[in-house]
């Protein structure tokens, strides 16, 4: 079916903007109204630009961008005077007729405000399992009002976020899900007046550290329908009880050794993992984010250098939220001071392998991860992309020494898994192409007509050899963010997911917003984080030199700055503003066969629900936004999964903003049921190559 595109929805203004106050406590720990961590006084890309301007003279409008087969230029050093944007990202053919790109043949859903998950027509959807559903066996039928924590170490946890599908048969129809559960919010799981806030009971602690971690299941795909999760031996839950390794240069380092782990090699658990990716050798990184809420009495550190460390990683104050350390004295920074630097890493799983041990890899150095997501090198080596989650931090790219083994065996994939245990981690810093008189604040485009520039890779270290003038390679690998602080990274707009396209190869970055940029005291514009106040956000694309991962220069650019399309202040890619989807907020990427970007969002500020959509990146649709669904009040859209025959996504803190006494959502039991966090499947209605995801 082709359809002109139209003019779609206007913005609905009815109802409350972006999280809600529960969520931003016990999700981050309530980071906007406290300050940004980086309070470096590094040079912000603003100040990049101005001096390249100083020694070279203004640049030529669209200087930056020579035009290159593969996409963009393969550029070094420092912007080029002289080029063109290529020619197939410029000068394209905006007419309206023609047919819609495959995959994101799909008639746009409007925005909205409903208490449901609202898809396409001719689309049909299904719960594949929901907070407190049985995992393994011997797990009770879930009861919000009785429960328990050995109950719900076999249930699945709670805040879904990450889901990664590991496909077991050429067809896809068996395969194992991998999902995170990014944190718990008591108030909203436990019948109202039984949690209390100041003093949880130890019973309630102990369900909420089984609510946390991941889930493993099989499920099964019926030809043209939905998943379903089955019993099975792969069936897993990690919880904050479960041992993880610690592998690589920083393990055992006396930073990391602790009363009940004097090696330093070994920790209880993980938490606040948000965001993922399935590797090419078929095991699970994700990461972990906002561990820093979680420790109390922070604030009592005196040492000035170890509180300097804390002070980074935002860890401050006294008791924390959840009073977690009135039962296990390793939350308690007055007793173990180096519990905090063993989280924040990325961990990887064996979905393959129920008793494998996971492993927490300190070569990745240590932040809030957002997630990591590989690329494998031109040479076969195995590059892994993170963002640092946080107002004015950096993105991040390990590359291994070692090469990739292809296969899926178990020895290919322990062999794989090594490799992200000796390589070499650097930062990334970006350059402009415009004159900075041009990057105004509001959003305006400069003279060239694209927020685009050339960026390096900065090494930080390589196995036991830092590059960090002060820091040995271990105070790297543990306090990463001070040591990118002392090399001039860029402070970035929250970025969040990153990864790579399997088509052009390319990489796209999710910037969620940052409402501190251009405040008093805070870093102001660049070309790449180029609003004030930016409670939108955007979406990152670059090339690495000539393609390949391993480069350290490359060329980006802006595919979207989001916003209501009305705005003066968004852009979409150079597409028509009149024909797409409102968007704002993106978290989460994934990409379809076709090599089309989608995004799903936290915390949407136009007034209306959370989303997924879709944008082709490349050809006369390059930006055209879509709205394929969106998720009940008060929840966030994360983890998409895009195939040929099916959508997943985990719908995370629906109703947040409610309460057990008063539900905010009833979603997905409906009635007068409590909310419950939980995966959608989404499939196309129809036989062959009809049911293809937006595909006619």
């Amino acid at each position: 079916m082709s359809v002109a595109p139209r003019r779609l929805l206007p913005l609905l203004s009815s109802h409350r903007t972006g999280r809600s106050a529960v969520t931003c406590e016990y999700r981050c720990g309530n980071a906007c109204a406290h300050p940004a961590p980086n309070e470096s006084d590094n040079a912000y890309f603003g100040d990049v630009v101005k001096s390249v301007l100083s020694r070279r003279g203004a640049f030529k409008a669209g200087a930056a961008m020579a035009a290159a087969a593969s996409g963009f230029a393969a550029l070094s050093g420092t912007a080029s005077a002289t080029g063109a944007v290529p020619p197939a990202l410029a000068g394209r053919d905006r007419g309206n007729g023609g047919r819609p790109v495959p995959g994101t043949d799909f008639d746009p859903v409007a925005p909205n405000t409903e208490d449901a998950v609202i898809i396409p027509d001719g689309y049909a959807q299904n719960v594949v399992i929901r907070w407190g559903d049985p995992v393994l066996p011997g797990a009770p039928a879930f009861d919000f009002g009785n429960q328990s924590a050995a109950a719900q170490a076999k249930q699945f946890g709670y805040n879904n976020d990450f889901v990664g599908l590991i496909p077991q048969d050429a067809l896809g129809l068996r395969g194992l899900m991998v999902v995170n559960h990014e944190y718990t919010s008591e108030p909203m799981m436990f019948p109202a007046g039984t949690y209390d806030q100041d003093n949880p009971t130890e019973e309630q602690v102990r369900i909420v550290w089984a609510a946390h971690g991941l889930s493993v299941v099989q499920t099964i795909r019926h030809p043209r329908g939905g998943l379903k999760v089955v019993p099975s031996r792969y069936n897993r839950r990690i919880t904050m009880d479960t041992p993880f390794e610690l592998r690589g240069p920083a393990a055992g380092s006396d930073y990391l050794k602790t009363s009940a782990d004097p090696a330093g090699r070994t920790v209880l658990g993980t938490q606040n993992n948000c965001a993922g990716g399935v590797t090419p050798w078929g095991t699970v990184l994700s990461g972990e984010e906002n561990f820093n809420q979680y420790f109390a009495n922070a604030g009592g550190v005196t040492d000035p250098v170890e509180a300097e460390r804390l002070r980074r990683y935002g860890l401050s104050g006294a008791a924390s939220r959840r009073k977690w350390e009135r039962f296990d004295p390793r939350w308690d920074v007055a007793q173990e001071p180096n519990e905090p630097n063993r989280f924040g890493w990325v961990v990887e799983i064996d979905p393959n392998d129920p008793h494998s041990t996971p492993v927490k890899h300190t070569a990745l150095g240590r932040f809030k991860h957002e997630g990591a997501n590989v690329k494998i090198t031109r040479d076969g080596r195995v590059a892994v992309y993170s963002g640092d989650d946080e107002r004015f931090d950096y993105i991040y790219k390990f590359v291994s020494n070692g090469r990739y083994k292809k296969g899926r065996s178990a020895h290919a994939r322990r062999h794989n898994m090594s490799l992200l245990d000796d390589g070499t981690l650097y930062v990334a810093r970006f350059s402009g192409d415009s004159p900075a008189g041009e990057i105004d604040g509001n959003g305006t485009l400069p003279s060239d007509g694209e927020f685009d520039g050339t960026g390096e890779w900065i090494p930080l270290a390589s196995g036991d050899r830092s590059f960090v003038d002060g820091f040995t390679a271990e105070e790297v690998y543990i306090f990463t963010r001070l040591a990118a602080d002392k090399v001039d990274a860029t402070k970035m707009d929250r970025p969040e997911d990153i990864e790579a396209n399997p088509v052009n190869g390319r990489i796209y970055a999710a910037l969620t917003n940052n409402s501190d940029r251009g405040a008093a005291g805070k870093a102001g514009v660049d070309e790449a984080n180029p609003r004030n106040g930016n409670r939108n956000g955007q979406v990152l694309e670059w090339e690495e030199r000539h393609g390949d991962a391993a480069a350290t220069r490359f060329s980006w650019r802006l595919l979207l700055v989001c916003g209501d399309p009305a705005a003066a202040d968004t852009y979409f890619g150079g597409f028509p503003k009149d024909q797409v989807s409102p968007i704002s907020c993106p978290d989460n990427v994934a990409f379809d066969r076709h090599g089309n970007l989608w995004i799903s969002t936290d915390g949407n500020a136009l007034g209306s629900n959370d989303g997924l959509f879709s944008v082709p990146v490349q050809g006369p649709r390059r930006g055209q936004v879509k709205q394929f669904l969106t998720v009940p009040i008060g929840a966030e859209a994360c983890g998409p999964v895009v195939t040929d025959d099916v959508v997943l996504v985990a719908v995370q803190h629906p109703g947040e903003g409610g309460s057990p006494a008063d539900p905010e959502s009833n979603w997905p039991d409906g009635g007068d049921s409590q909310p419950r966090p939980s995966i959608v499947s989404v499939w196309r209605q129809g036989r062959g190559r009809s049911s293809r995801i937006g595909v006619d």
